[in-house]
Order: structure tokens, then sequence, then C-alpha cells
């Protein structure tokens, strides 16, 4: 995948880019794996906005993806590569032996007209799904299992990946992105390649549009506020924050208060946490 730079006509081309997409095998989405996607605008039932910073943009609807890979020894082949509105990862179209279609995450390599399998047995090639017993350590690995038929909940976004580094005492013990090192059940999904659209990261949005196509409204900060609507607001100019510690508009300490009220189920799986 390649980035796009354009040339400087204005202010908001001048550093603006895009993907080129070429992956892209499709525009249009396979019907009967779509649902509605109802905005909120970051609104609850009374209509009060709960989410702040959210509304507008480009009416989306949500392609049903496949994480829990549960369709085991039926091969498919990947009919399409498709860009999807909702992540940040491209995702592919299969088509299995029996007919069905799913669609999956699309790991970096994959192409069309290639075959897929689910299952203890399978290879170790992108885009296959294989208990972690059977992956060999070292593997780079995504759409890993927390719990075991769960589906995958971690490593899904664009250009991700973790690491089998050991397997042992009935878990495995991958490396995340974050450099967090985790347990995971040897029975737990994961599967094979990074997560593909690599580049997703080095695209330069260029002008407050694009944030509002993607259903972001403006953040303002606190400071140039005025009293009545932020505790940093007010003073002559500029001003400090004016306070121990920064807070939220509603008053509650914004860095470093601790808010969890019970311990994680997964916490005792962490070994070594992000950057410690």
């Amino acid at each position: 995948m390649a980035i796009r730079l354009y040339k400087p006509t204005s202010p908001a081309r001048r550093f603006m880019s895009v993907l080129t997409y070429e992956e892209i095998t499709t525009n249009k989405p396979e019907k009967s794996l779509l649902e509605y996607k109802k905005k909120n605008s970051g609104r609850n039932k009374q209509g009060k906005i709960t989410v702040r910073h959210q509304g507008g943009g480009n009416k989306v609807k949500y392609r049903i993806i496949d994480f829990k890979r549960n369709k085991l020894d039926i091969p498919a082949r990947v009919a399409t590569i498709e860009y999807d509105p909702n992540r940040s990862a491209f995702i592919a179209l299969l088509i299995y032996a029996d007919g069905e279609k799913r669609y999956i995450l699309a790991p970096q390599g994959l192409k069309v007209g290639t075959k897929v399998i689910a299952g203890p047995t399978a290879d170790i090639m992108p885009g296959n799904a294989l208990p972690i017993e059977n992956i060999p350590v070292g593997t780079l690995i995504h759409n890993v299992e927390i719990k075991p038929g769960k589906g995958g909940q971690m490593v899904r976004s664009a250009g991700m990946s973790a690491q089998l580094m050991a397997k042992e005492n009935g878990y495995g013990l991958i490396r995340l992105p974050s450099g967090e090192l985790r347990k995971v059940a040897l029975n737990a999904l994961a599967t094979i390649g990074v997560v593909g659209n690599s580049d997703h990261e080095n695209v330069r949005i260029g002008k407050a549009g694009r944030k509002r196509h993607m259903g972001i409204r403006p953040t303002v900060r606190g400071v140039v506020m005025n009293p009545c609507d932020h505790p940093h607001g007010g003073g002559e100019g500029k001003s400090p924050v004016g306070m121990p510690a920064p807070v939220t508009p509603w008053g509650k300490v914004a860095l470093g208060l601790k808010t969890r009220k019970h311990k994680k189920y997964s916490n005792k799986l962490i070994v070594k946490r992000a950057g410690k």
C-alpha cells in the first residue's frame, strides 16, 4: 500500500495525504453481510450528550466480521479485498466450499484467489486460524482470543501483530504491540500474519473537514473557555490551570486518578505491563 501526496494548491492540501488503495479489489460490499448502523451523536435516550465530540459524518453501514473463525476445517477462497469504514484494517470476503460467505480481517500478503482455512491442522500461512497450541513459537499473529470461543479481541488494528513467545503450563505467552506480555489459553484461536493496511498510521488528515467526515466534532481546550463552561476557564489573557491537578469539565481529576472499581478478569494473565 502506498501513500499519495497532493500538490500544495491550498493550505489544507499542502500536508494532506491519502492511501492509494491498491489492494482494494471492489467498492461494492456483500449485501448479505451488511447491517444498518444508527448514529446517536454521543447522546443517550434522553437526548443528552454523554460522549462529547461526536456527530455528523458520512452515512456508513456495518460489515459483519467473523472474529470467531469457528467454521473449522472447511476451506475458503478469498473473493475480494474491501475497505471497511468502521475500522482501520481492510477486510477480505471469504467464500467457503459450502457456499457461505464471511468477512475476516485481511492480513498482509492475502490475495484474491488464495485459499484459507481455520482449524488445528491448518498450515502456518497468513489468514489461517489455529489454536495457540498448534502455532510455532515466534510466529506473528493477530485477532487473538482472550476467552476461547468468544472471538478475537486483541490485535485487530491496521499494521498490528503480536508474537508468540513461549508455551507452558497450559498457556501461551504473547507479546502485544504495546510491549505487554500476556498469557493466553492454549486452546484460544489466533490468526496467522500481520493485519494489513500498515500505512494507515502514516496518513495525514490535512484539514478539519476530513475529521468531520469521520463523525468527529471539534475539541476545545478548557483553558480557553469561560468559567461557567469549564473549571480551567476564565482569567485575563493566557492563564494557567490554577488548581493542583487538571480536571474534567465536571471537576473530577483528569490525570492519574484510578477509576476502576474492581479487578479485571484478565489482569491475572498479564506478565509484564506495557512500558514497564
